[in-house]
């Protein structure tokens, strides 16, 4: 049975890539010349990624704190990372972001074409001159009011616990001067597994956490900032376990 709903799970997100990516071409040559942050686009991205988590019999996702979340103000936005499915979980916010996302996605028909569109910022593993790159891309973003969201563990954790951070996203914060944002997601590690692509049962959520304030990250060092958001999801998983199984 997990084959079977498997195969039509891919099944029906192929034909929603299909569906969704001409809209999306539209949408970015209709909104090109007034829309510099893509801001339309990424609302239609958040609609396109959601539907890979609302068409799924198998998966919920709860979606927590977004009272935190001020739309009129770039972040940093930080969080865990679990799984593939974090991808689709964090379009749940439907705030406006710009991803960093390695190279071979963006490869992806439709889906890594729209990420082009989007704007959204690849970055190549192991490649100093694409790190380099990745940030400059991420300060012009930032500078232009648009948050950017990171996974600062840099890959998925194998065994669900929390990896140390890489500097990246706070030194880009200090830089800017903006506030960061950490969020903590649960649940997604059962919902797909590393290798393969059968689906299972999972209970997911995205909890964002009060922000790190524009004043603090400006008085704090790349290490202070780094730990901090770091200690705060830390903190939060271990005080507020989530179920595996709904």
């Amino acid at each position: 049975m997990a084959r079977v709903i498997s195969i039509l799970y891919w099944l029906a997100a192929a034909l929603i890539a299909f569906a969704m990516f001409p809209i999306a071409l539209v949408v970015w040559a209709l909104t090109l010349p007034f829309d510099r942050r893509k801001v339309v686009l990424h609302a239609l991205t958040n609609v396109w990624g959601s539907l890979y988590t609302w068409i799924n019999p198998l998966w919920s996702v709860q979606v927590e704190g977004r009272e935190h979340i001020d739309g009129r103000a770039p972040y940093m936005m930080v969080s865990n990372h679990l799984s593939l499915v974090d991808i689709f979980v964090v379009h749940r916010l439907f705030c406006h972001y710009k991803w960093v996302s390695k190279i071979e996605i963006f490869r992806m028909p439709l889906i890594g074409w729209n990420m082009r569109l989007a704007g959204y910022i690849p970055l190549r593993r192991g490649d100093r001159h694409s790190v380099v790159e990745m940030l400059d891309r991420c300060r012009v973003a930032l500078e232009r009011g648009s948050s950017v969201m990171m996974f600062p563990e840099g890959t998925r954790s194998r065994t669900g616990q929390l990896k140390e951070f890489k500097p990246g996203a706070f030194e880009l914060a200090r830089d800017v001067a903006v506030a960061v944002l950490p969020m903590v997601i649960q649940g997604t590690a059962t919902a797909l597994p590393k290798k393969g692509l059968t689906v299972s049962r999972a209970r997911m959520r995205v909890t964002v956490l009060p922000p790190i304030p524009k004043a603090e990250v400006e008085a704090s060092t790349v290490e202070q900032l780094r730990d901090r958001a770091r200690g705060q999801i830390a903190a939060f998983v271990e005080a507020n376990p989530w179920p595996v199984e709904p």
